[in-house]
């Protein structure tokens, strides 16, 4: 295949890498001149993934589009608040005929709409049989290391899913297959907002029995809302749902997490944003999945009370003591 990763990110930059080590033809686009510049002349990504070499002969640009006109995959790697300004770009090239692969995991806000939705949106003759997403339990940081990493390929064209499951199959990286395009993005959105709250709690002091509360309410909340949006019930058990809910709220890896361990601290959530290199979805995920709750009239309780700390101040101890002390329901 011929595959251009757009987004050198470290998640884009581990991608470009992994695709590489399958043989494939792969050229990895940065919006920055000088980042590519950059990692031209070093062979090293030392914004984002600093101790792994780059192969010499790994394409690298910054001229969008030189580098999609003569692939057969385009791997989006783009943060979803980017994803528009980027595929803007791309609204006349005809792409009828090329696989594009999202991996970013995100909600844009005011639009509400998915990342496949924006594509759409931006690109009118990409076939919708030829989106794909690629989500799961899986950090780059692990990744670019070869650590033993499963996530989902899924798409409205099943062919298609499998497709992008054999292109980035290694034996260090499995893919499983999944028709269920709007459930493993949304699993792969939603989980931030609760990993956010996570963070919260380890900030707070909070314990194991917190943390575990808040993945098991936060599975519910988040299935609910993804049915209501179209999504099949069981992707939110698989590896875009419960699989990324798990590795995102308990990693040292998660910027999700991270964030909010930093709110629970007492700090603002200006000063945390500003002060990171690379992007938290879920802050920004919060504020359209707030809105989405609204909208759809679904009961996410947990999803509410992270957008109110995060955006209106509120104190997380208050916060958790109104999630503790609601009016108590049967589980099920």
């Amino acid at each position: 295949m011929t595959i251009t990763v757009l987004g050198a990110g470290s998640w884009g930059t581990t991608l470009a890498l992994l695709l590489y080590s399958g043989h494939h033809e792969v050229t990895l686009w940065t919006y920055n001149s000088g980042h590519a510049r950059s990692m031209q002349e070093t062979h090293y990504n030392s914004d984002f993934l600093p101790d792994i070499p780059l192969p010499n002969d790994l394409v690298i640009t910054s001229d969008l589009i030189k580098a999609i006109e003569k692939s057969d995959f385009i791997v989006a790697a783009i943060p979803t608040q980017y994803i528009r300004s980027v595929f803007e770009q791309l609204g006349d090239v005809d792409l009828s005929k090329k696989i594009i692969v999202n991996v970013a995991k995100g909600i844009e806000n005011n639009t509400l709409m998915t990342i496949s939705e924006i594509i759409e949106d931006c690109c009118p003759t990409v076939k919708p049989k030829h989106q794909a997403i690629l989500s799961g339990p899986s950090h780059a940081e692990e990744v670019s290391r070869n650590i033993p990493t499963a996530v989902v390929a899924a798409s409205p064209s099943l062919e298609t899913a499998q497709l992008v499951q054999q292109t980035f199959l290694t034996p260090y990286f499995r893919v499983y297959a999944n028709n269920d395009l709007r459930g493993v993005e949304l699993g792969g959105a939603l989980k931030n907002v609760i990993a956010v709250a996570a963070g919260i709690s380890d900030g707070i002091g909070f314990g194991d029995n917190t943390k575990a509360a808040l993945l098991t309410r936060g599975i519910v909340e988040i299935t609910r809302l993804g049915v209501a949006m179209g999504a099949e019930q069981s992707s939110f058990s698989g590896l875009s749902g419960i699989g990324d809910l798990i590795v995102t709220c308990m990693s040292k890896h998660s910027r999700n997490r991270y964030v909010g361990e930093q709110i629970g601290k007492g700090r603002k959530l200006d000063d945390i944003v500003n002060e990171m290199l690379m992007v938290a979805e879920g802050v920004a995920t919060t504020q359209s999945v707030y809105e989405l709750s609204e909208q759809y009239g679904i009961d996410m309780p947990i999803a509410a009370e992270v957008y109110r700390m995060l955006f209106e101040g509120k104190d997380p101890h208050q916060a958790t003591e109104e999630l503790m002390t609601r009016d108590v329901k049967v589980e099920t």
